[in-house]
């Protein structure tokens, strides 16, 4: 098992967040995780990156407990968190924010990882000297998930890609995700979009106020009556 969540508590202050979820992740598998806003899918990801840290469970990846791991140790064990509202560095260039996702790699690798990320984003590479607040904002989830490429993960947790894109970047960002996926990436996603993210998806949980309610396959929550009327609009 790549990542195993086992009876996650969290807190913040007083707000109990997240309420006992359970979830496993496996080797070459896209999950998905959708809900509501406010569902504590986000809480999740900050939780197993280390960003946060549970009041209690457990967080296993590739059978080792991570839960009171630095993050930047998490990343090195083979973790990548390309968080919501993509938080690139605004004022440093495309490529000086790719260098800075690949501080706990080997710097042996360096341009090799860095040819790789470009050879997957070709438009990275066209702007690799262009200042990254002025990127468009495909451009900019273009550079957030190739910043997370650069420290060579196991495991990638992307928080809400497709939010604020139009729908045409929607479809290219996760023509990407699959992409990744292809390459040998393991795929934890978080996405309000609940028709694209589990039309991808082998697997799915459904997070309500801080709990699992559902899981299965993709397919199956697909054609699920509950889920359809909540989050697919049917």
């Amino acid at each position: 098992m790549m990542l195993q969540v086992t009876d996650m508590h969290v807190y913040y202050g007083p707000i109990h967040a997240v309420k006992g979820v359970s979830f496993q992740v496996q080797e070459g598998e896209i999950v998905t995780l959708i809900g509501a806003n406010g569902a504590g899918k986000s809480t999740i990801l900050k939780t197993v990156s280390g960003l946060m840290h549970p009041k209690s469970g457990s967080v296993e990846f590739m059978g080792q407990h991570i839960n009171s791991m630095a993050p930047h140790r998490i990343v090195k064990a083979g973790v990548a968190h390309v968080p919501e509202g993509r938080r690139i560095f605004t004022r440093l260039t495309v490529e000086e924010n790719l260098e800075m996702g690949a501080f706990t790699a080997d710097r042996a690798s360096y341009q090799e990882d860095l040819e790789r990320v470009f050879q997957q984003f070709p438009r990275l590479k066209e702007r690799r000297r262009q200042v990254a607040g002025t990127l468009s904002g495909g451009e900019q989830q273009m550079l957030a998930m190739g910043r997370g490429l650069m420290s060579r993960p196991r495991l990638m947790m992307l928080d809400e890609p497709s939010m604020g894109l139009a729908p045409l970047l929607v479809e290219q960002v996760f023509d990407i995700i699959l992409q990744l996926h292809k390459s040998g990436t393991t795929i934890l996603l978080v996405e309000q979009n609940a028709q694209m993210a589990l039309s991808i998806a082998d697997r799915a949980y459904v997070l309500e106020t801080g709990r699992i309610t559902l899981s299965g396959t993709g397919k199956e929550l697909e054609q699920s009556e509950s889920v359809r009327k909540a989050y697919l609009g049917g």
